[in-house]
């Protein structure tokens, strides 16, 4: 069974009951499934209720990867060509990765330190952190 969710706003989906948990979830969270539109409170999905009072479930949610994008491929990428933008035309944020091109010309390359920086911490986050803070952030250039 497929989920949606509304997060921030918008509605996330369709997932599976593990890749919710990779979202900061409540029991009052708004919850649908694609076989009923209906929007209900997390709490009336006693599987999903069990799921997030099963807390290996939310450890273990932390690595789900909803949006495709591998934390540890941008982490690389941010290490390696941060000056040259490239973590962020992976991760999707075209205009981000202009302004690095940008601002690694202003510097004269120094920017690079800032990315390199960027690339470790993407490393040491989870895979849910990761996408929190640079996937689906609305922000335009998010760095730290």
């Amino acid at each position: 069974m497929n989920y949606f969710i509304t997060y921030n706003g918008q509605t996330v989906g369709p997932m599976s009951k593990q890749q919710i948990f990779a979202y900061p979830v409540t029991p009052n969270t708004p919850v649908c499934t694609e076989e009923n539109q209906a929007w209900q409170p997390l709490y009336s999905f006693p599987d999903l209720m069990e799921l997030l009072s099963d807390t290996n479930a939310v450890r273990n949610a932390a690595e789900v990867n909803t949006t495709g994008k591998d934390k540890i491929l941008c982490g690389v990428f941010a290490i390696l060509f941060g000056g040259l933008g490239i973590q962020y035309f992976y991760i999707g944020k075209i205009s981000a990765g202009l302004i690095t091109i940008l601002l690694s010309l202003v510097t004269c390359g120094l920017w690079s330190i800032v990315t390199f920086i960027q690339g470790v911490v993407m490393l040491t986050m989870t895979q849910s952190q990761f996408e929190q803070k640079y996937v689906l952030n609305p922000t335009t250039l998010p760095v730290f």
